[in-house]
């Protein structure tokens, strides 16, 4: 019964809309002005435009084949692009986004009544041998320090560790009108106001290292010598050589001399980029965001997963207050007039005056001589295969700074070595520190013998008290 119903609908279809006195017929058929002219027409001008393409073909072969199979193909070849687009789309991770957390810093309040947020590491500060400052880098906070450094490694050298907010970063109050020289006097006063009374090391790593450069400068009775780790120095410093200059400049990608270029002309316009990157609201790669040009070793290290954790938490640290204005700063600071030269640090003879009183006192008072510069022991680790901060730089830093002790690291980029690396860290402690000795150990040791004379003495004591009691 079904197959008679099928076939009489079939029957009912044929006779109403293929027949030719059909108005299917009549519109579609074979002799209808519609074919002829909107479909007919056209199609046979575009075909004999595509003839041309005929030429191309083997003489052998039907053109009509030819095309068949050429159309058959692409459709399969579109058909596999679409399935590959679609399960890439479905594969990418979903954008994490910027997470606020609590407060948490230790915080000390400034003369001018800014609030600069710091965090402590290491032995207290009475078991303290060595005391270490470290200013962090730009698009990065308090909570950087020396990545990856354990405080066993702490504990074993006597080490206490300081890290801090720049002004605008983290939980740090901006300055309205800072600068490398208010940059040294809050690393003076946050050491002061954490009970440093001796000298202290600073370290200074990729931008942070102007920062430490500033306290050399500018505190230099206060600092014990300074660790610097592929340090930056202004890129368009006067005293560079074009050779230097070349060889810098060379390794960096256009968009990041964009950047600087913007920076040193037109500062106002950091804000719209910044704002389309790491202030976004989303989560990145820092070569992504800061236009870094990365060797194999460091990329490696930052697709780690340890490193992405890290680095999203110091990041979240870092643009906490969601402005601009501190990253922008930091930036023309970065390649403005640092206000001295590292010329200015070099150990050098005080030149005395030629007149006849200065000639007199140092005749009748054998003046010892002065010397003027940083007289403190700087160390400068730098990777060759470092193209964040490239060797030329470091190279420009010990022809200026000739007495600078210089560490070259084969293979080494500008993340690997003081980034997650327990015996690296060891290597530079020992470097700057000699053998470990341990935290300095305060604690009052009685003699042992004394102490024994002493109970004697109370106990004779004690008895003749008794044999005079009635």
């Amino acid at each position: 019964m079904s197959v008679e119903f099928g076939k009489g609908c079939r029957d009912i279809v044929r006779q109403s809309l293929v027949k030719e006195d059909s108005y299917i017929g009549r519109k579609l058929g074979k002799g209808s002005n519609f074919v002829r002219r909107r479909i007919g027409g056209p199609c046979k001008r575009g075909f004999e435009k595509l003839r041309v393409f005929n030429d191309y073909l083997p003489e052998d072969k039907d053109p009509l084949h030819v095309w068949a199979v050429v159309f058959f193909v692409s459709a399969i070849a579109f058909a596999v692009l679409n399935i590959n687009t679609q399960q890439n789309t479905s594969s990418t991770p979903l954008t994490k986004m910027v997470y606020l957390h609590p407060p948490s810093a230790d915080l000390i309040v400034l003369p001018d009544g800014r609030y600069l947020a710091y965090k402590e590491q290491g032995v207290s500060a009475e078991r303290s041998r060595f005391s270490m400052i470290v200013p962090h880098m730009f698009l990065s906070s308090r909570l950087a320090g020396i990545p990856g450094l354990t405080a066993s490694l702490l504990e074993e050298f006597g080490i206490r560790l300081l890290t801090y907010d720049l002004p605008g970063f983290g939980e740090s109050d901006p300055h309205p009108k800072r600068n490398l020289e208010s940059s040294a006097r809050d690393m003076l006063f946050l050491a002061n106001s954490v009970g440093i009374r001796d000298k202290f090391w600073v370290v200074g790593y990729s931008s942070g290292s102007m920062h430490a450069w500033a306290a050399l400068r500018y505190i230099p009775d206060r600092v014990a010598g300074a660790a610097m780790f592929a340090p930056m120095v202004n890129p368009y410093d006067p005293i560079m050589s074009k050779e230097e200059r070349h060889r810098t400049w060379d390794r960096w990608m256009q968009k990041r001399k964009l950047m600087y270029f913007l920076a040193r002309k037109f500062p106002r316009l950091l804000a719209y980029f910044y704002h389309r990157s790491f202030l976004s609201g989303k989560h990145d790669q820092i070569d992504k965001w800061l236009s870094l040009s990365l060797g194999k070793r460091d990329r490696a290290l930052i697709e780690d997963p340890l490193y992405e954790q890290f680095w999203q938490r110091d990041v979240e640290e870092s643009i906490r207050q969601g402005s601009a204005k501190p990253f922008v700063e930091e930036a023309v600071l970065q390649v403005s007039n640092w206000g001295f030269s590292l010329a200015d640090l070099k150990l050098q003879k005080k030149k005395r005056g030629k007149s006849m009183l200065n000639l007199l006192k140092y005749m009748l008072f054998e003046e010892e001589e002065e010397y003027t510069g940083f007289l403190g022991p700087i160390h400068i680790w730098q990777g060759m295969d470092d193209r964040v901060v490239p060797p030329s730089m470091t190279d420009f830093v010990h022809r200026v700074l000739p007495g600078v002790a210089v560490h070259k690291l084969p293979y080494e980029g500008h993340f690997t070595y003081i980034y997650f690396c327990h015996e690296c860290h060891r290597q530079i402690f020992t470097t700057l520190f000699g053998t470990p000795q341990g935290p300095l150990n305060n604690t009052i040791k009685l003699d042992q013998t004394q102490v024994e004379g002493n109970f004697k003495e109370l106990e004779e004591t004690e008895e003749q008290v008794q044999v005079l009691l009635p």
